[in-house]
């Protein structure tokens, strides 16, 4: 009798804000077609990540909207679990991202309907209420790889790293034979870093 192998451990760890990040789980839910991955979603904070660092104006400006959102999803994980983060993210993203709003009080609530919550859970958008638990969270995935990258933080079986940064997601066989190639290099422990400059921005198909 042959065993059937399990699936590959992947954890992800986004900001729903992070456009990068939007495009990276749509690679991700690619590659979960045609290879066996069981993926957790973790909620990641790109205010956090940047709270004591020197930025723009323009960026820090761009924080407070940012955290509506993380603070959504930590609550609703702690209220609801861990199943309803990904529907969640990917109602939230899909306004966001392909979607181009960048009016929180438009997005949440028809996110919240999407997903079947009630409309009132829109005001953990603006309670610090589980701000520990998301931090908390953050923390986990940021302290896999370090303090000088950004969102998103994959974990495969427990070798994390950023990104990959990618536009657009590719689909089908090419997303598996990247995904393939990227978990191989990051498995290397002497592996640290692959990067050439974008010339493209977020492709969103």
């Amino acid at each position: 009798m042959t065993e059937t192998a399990a699936p590959t451990s992947v954890e992800f760890w986004f900001d729903p804000s992070c456009p990068w990040a939007w495009m990276t789980s749509r690679w991700v839910d690619e590659v979960a077609k045609v290879r066996d991955l069981d993926v957790t979603f973790n909620i990641m904070s790109l205010a956090v990540l940047n709270e004591d660092r020197d930025v723009s104006d323009e960026y820090r400006a761009f924080f407070p909207r940012a955290l509506k959102y993380t603070r959504l999803v930590a609550a609703v994980k702690e209220l609801h679990g861990q199943q309803i983060v990904k529907p969640l993210y990917d109602a939230l993203g899909t306004r966001i991202h392909p979607g181009g709003s960048t009016n929180p009080d438009e997005v949440i609530p028809q996110a919240l309907a999407e997903v079947g919550l009630d409309a009132d859970f829109a005001r953990y958008a603006d309670s610090d209420e589980f701000d520990p638990q998301m931090r908390a969270s953050h923390f986990e995935g940021i302290n896999r790889v370090g303090q000088d990258v950004g969102t998103p933080v994959i974990a495969v079986n427990g070798v994390a790293f950023f990104g990959p940064v990618i536009s657009p997601a590719p689909k089908g066989e090419e997303a598996a034979k990247l995904w393939d190639g990227v978990v191989q290099v990051a498995a290397y422990p002497g592996f640290f870093e692959l990067k050439r400059s974008r010339t493209v921005g977020p492709i969103f198909d």
